[in-house]
């Protein structure tokens, strides 16, 4: 079993040492340190700040496959028993999938916090109540960290760097107080791996363990290292949007909100200071950004300012909920009707665009949860193929493109179970789509411009529309 420090050695946590030798710390406040950018969400009121810092402490952290096996664990300030976890697997249990695991479950003597992305658990054990997103979006910077540094996060990646993964979380917690979050620090302080590196450390016994300290650590701009250079100046903007929507039996939408994010990939030499100005800046009213972000200009003139990391990050996450500003972009046509006394039901669906601005919707499944009187299902479809699953009773219907001039649809008939009474409700219809080169909220960016460079830079701008939850009743 992978449990405690991955050096082979007893931390010692007195002093606010990290526990590597030769280097001392300074225990990290949300106020001076900036080196936690993560708590900058929270800097409302001095009070606040002060007992966040004195009683957020994460004790252990479990990574939980959906089989229920914990195949890591990392402790910080003592060992929990893996037992605590058994809260934990009640809470699964109870739930109906996955996603509606409880985020915060209180136990008798810890709280547990979890989030779940890439089919794995991230569950934090705290011994004290402190703000829970503090620990949620500390955990989500974990599975995003994890992400830059291998690629993919999944459990057999995990394991296959096993040596590293426990040297980052090393850094990134000193003794259960968040410290080094930011990914260009991290990899200064941790090499990532590769192939060459990976045989290097093998036949010499070395480690990944950087042998300074990052530059940026140290800097008023922490989030960016010094001495960046590159031959290709970039800079990539990508404006994604994920639709959660509960559409009724009429087609009347009953709620219908927008989840927004600005993911950048910018590859700049020196120290750029960037621009970002928005065609419809007022769209954005709920917002939340990466610590680089000059938060005064923003409220003052609605314009992003901000220095970038170097690479991969988040510029902003953002959430439209008003309902007139959420355009639907697709619709479903649906006759799925159970007779009494009768062995045979009929099911048909249609799926079509609504307001994609003339943009192609791709990427299209149609899944549904039929009732269980369901023993099979005779289908055609137009395009595409489609399974259904006797024993989960799960349809699944992969359409792909939808064409305009001829739109997909899925007809046949139902068989039901002899005497069965007729079910008490249709089942509903989940949906999956993406429409590139479109953001359905409307957001459009104006101009990016640069300053502090001679140089001229290469920018592009993508949008993207993808469903969330998207679920239309029947």
């Amino acid at each position: 079993m992978l449990r405690g420090d991955a050096r082979g050695r007893v931390p010692d946590w007195g002093g606010g040492h990290s526990g590597r030798s030769g280097r001392r710390r300074r225990r990290p406040c949300c106020r001076g340190d900036a080196g936690l950018s993560i708590c900058r969400g929270f800097q409302t009121e001095k009070d606040s700040l002060r007992s966040l810092t004195v009683s957020t402490m994460i004790h252990s952290l479990f990574l939980i496959n959906s089989s229920g096996d914990i195949f890591l664990e990392k402790h910080w300030k003592s060992v929990v028993s893996r037992s605590v976890c058994d809260y934990f697997f009640e809470a699964q249990e109870r739930a109906t999938e996955a996603e509606n695991v409880p985020p915060v479950i209180p136990t008798p003597h810890h709280y547990l916090l979890s989030v779940y992305r890439h089919k794995i658990f991230f569950v934090a054990v705290i011994q004290t109540e402190v703000p829970p997103l503090f620990v949620i979006e500390f955990l989500h910077r974990v599975v995003d960290t994890f992400q830059d540094y291998f690629g993919v996060c999944s459990e057999p990646v995990i394991k296959d760097n096993v040596v590293v993964v426990y040297e980052v979380l090393e850094e990134m917690l000193d003794n259960g107080f968040p410290l080094a979050t930011e990914s260009n620090i991290l990899k200064e302080l941790i090499k990532p791996p590769t192939i060459l590196r990976t045989v290097v450390n093998t036949i010499t016994g070395s480690t990944n363990v950087g042998d300074q300290l990052p530059t940026g650590q140290l800097s008023v701009v922490p989030w960016r290292r010094t001495g960046v250079k590159y031959t290709n100046n970039e800079a990539y903007f990508d404006v994604i949007e994920e639709i959660d929507a509960i559409i009724d039996k009429s087609g009347s939408t009953i709620t219908a909100e927008i989840q927004g994010v600005i993911d950048a990939c910018v590859k700049l030499t020196g120290m750029p200071d960037l621009t970002l100005s928005f065609m419809n800046p007022r769209l954005l009213d709920d917002v939340s950004f990466h610590p680089c972000v000059r938060f005064k200009r923003w409220e003052s003139e609605r314009i992003l300012s901000f220095i970038p990391p170097d690479g991969n990050f988040r510029l902003l996450s953002y959430h439209v909920s008003a309902q007139n500003l959420v355009a639907i972009p697709v619709y479903v046509k649906h006759n799925i009707s159970f007779r009494d006394s009768s062995s045979l039901g009929r099911f048909e669906i249609t799926v079509g665009p609504k307001q994609t601005m003339g943009k192609t919707i791709e990427g299209v499944t149609v899944t549904s949860q039929m009732p269980r009187g369901v023993l099979n299902m005779s289908l055609t479809p137009s395009q595409g193929t489609h399974t259904f699953d006797p024993v989960t009773k799960m349809l699944s219907w992969d359409v792909g493109k939808i064409n305009p001039q001829k739109l997909p649809s899925l007809k046949g008939t139902m068989s039901l179970q002899a005497g069965a009474s007729k079910p008490d409700e249709n089942p509903t219809i989940n949906l999956q789509f993406k429409i590139q080169q479109l953001a359905i909220s409307g957001l459009k960016v104006n101009r990016l411009d640069m300053y502090g460079e001679k140089y001229k830079p290469f920018k592009g701008i993508k949008y993207m529309t993808k469903a969330g939850k998207f679920q239309v009743r029947t």
